[in-house]
């Protein structure tokens, strides 16, 4: 949609101040006085040329309206009103229109359209009905075409799904008729406004200071690490806050199917991303192909958002042939499920036998670590283990050296895996520090 069609269609709907309570002046009506004064042309030109600027006038314009009772009844409403009422006018030139305000609200991490009145957020880990809504789902198909356009993508019946970022890295995901039933649906995943560190996640109770400590220790001994747990769990909010732990002399190459890291002043990071094929079906650069990629690029370390398919192979070769501490990702609902899941994704790319797959992980990997989400939304670390192959059994399997039953509980450390003895040599912690963790986990 173009920006001409987007500022002679804003507002076309008519809202509400507040539940119950009908203002004397509608947005419509606004739109209405602001065309008439600024056309639609010139205001199209004033965003290309400057945006903040084109706001900035807007807004007076509109101000200017209450102030010389442009419409009978535009003195008499109460400040606030008139401020949310242009507020909504703005957001329906410049920005996400109904769904603005939840982006204005950093606690929002998920926010889902499902229809005109279905507005979803979450919050916490924690999904709420939003009060929020669009007038129609031609406003949605609107907004959709909005999100898309600038970024050169294309959305209709014959390419019905589509996939974006907006700038400010938030993710996007959207689908329409005839796939979608209901009609025109998004989905919006918040990128952080700030690095999430170990200590960010401590103070949450989604680890635990003895965990937080170790976790830490392993980056800096360049342990390779598979973060594993369910959709909604965190797994790359914990992969960014163990990125964030990568000592800043180290060449990092991070891999993401839509780039989320995120690093601290780390003055050595090359984020890759991949790309999915265009209209035409060609241009596709798949995860794989930037794995490979990454290896002939000097990595002191490899970090790939997510393993979902055949670059898990490629993972875990770099991770065996000197990559040492390299982090990643899976969806699994358990260390050996996890498990599971790295030979499945394996035989995408090489029809290999089971035991050699299985010797490939647990090599590779020496820590798990498990991730949950309760019924509360509070997310939390529930198991670490490290991989190891079972000669006798020949098979691949997970050895359980913490857990944690719950949020708020106490974990339990069965054993300190061997490394944990490396930290004084390597100069990561000093003997003092060690005896104090090994105090403080017994």
């Amino acid at each position: 949609m173009s920006l001409m069609t987007r500022v002679q269609e804003a507002g076309n709907d008519v809202e509400t101040m507040r539940r119950g309570q009908r203002p004397s002046v509608t947005l419509m009506d606004l739109r209405h006085l602001l065309q008439d004064q600024l056309p639609s042309e010139k205001l199209a030109r004033m965003v290309a040329e400057n945006p903040m600027l084109a706001e900035n006038e807007v807004r007076s314009i509109c101000r200017k309206f209450f102030e010389d009772e442009a419409l009978p009844g535009m003195a008499r409403m109460a400040e606030t009103d008139r401020n949310a009422l242009i507020g909504q006018l703005v957001d329906r030139i410049f920005g996400l229109g109904p769904i603005e305000s939840l982006f204005a609200d950093d606690g929002v991490t998920e926010v889902m359209v499902n229809g005109p009145n279905a507005v979803f957020y979450e919050r916490d880990g924690v999904i709420h009905r939003s009060q929020s809504g669009f007038s129609s789902e031609d406003e949605i198909r609107a907004l959709i075409d909005r999100i898309v356009g600038p970024l050169g993508r294309r959305i209709d019946e014959g390419s019905p799904m589509v996939n974006a970022r907006l700038a400010d890295g938030s993710r996007v995901n959207a689908i329409i008729p005839p796939v979608s039933r209901i009609g025109p649906v998004l989905t919006i995943r918040r990128f952080p406004r700030r690095v999430i560190t170990l200590h960010d996640m401590m103070r949450r109770d989604f680890l635990e200071e003895s965990m937080a400590r170790f976790l830490a220790w392993a980056v800096r001994a360049k342990v390779n690490i598979a973060v594993s747990g369910g959709t909604g769990t965190g797994k790359t909010t914990l992969l960014n806050a163990l990125s964030c732990e990568i000592p800043p002399n180290e060449r990092v190459i991070t891999i993401e199917d839509s780039a989320e890291l995120r690093f601290l002043g780390h003055p050595h990071v090359v984020s890759l991303e991949a790309r999915p094929m265009n209209a035409e079906g060609t241009g596709e650069i798949a995860i794989r192909d930037l794995v490979i990629n990454a290896l002939r690029m000097r990595p002191d370390r490899i970090v790939v958002g997510e393993c979902r398919g055949a670059e898990a192979l490629d993972m875990l070769q770099a991770m065996n042939t000197g990559h040492d501490g390299s982090l990643t990702t899976l969806h699994a609902n358990s260390p050996d499920d996890a498990i599971l899941r790295l030979m499945t994704m394996v035989r995408y790319a090489a029809d290999l036998p089971v035991d050699v797959i299985e010797r490939q992980i647990a090599s590779a990997i020496g820590l798990g670590v498990q991730i949950a989400r309760d019924a509360a939304g509070t997310r939390y670390v529930t198991q670490a283990v490290e991989y190891c192959f079972d000669e006798k059994a020949g098979r691949a399997r997970a050895d359980v050296f913490y857990e944690r039953a719950a949020a708020g509980v106490p974990g339990v450390w069965k054993r300190i895996p061997r490394w944990v003895g490396k930290v004084e040599e390597l100069g990561i912690a000093s003997w003092e520090e060690v005896e104090e963790w090994v105090q403080q986990i017994s």
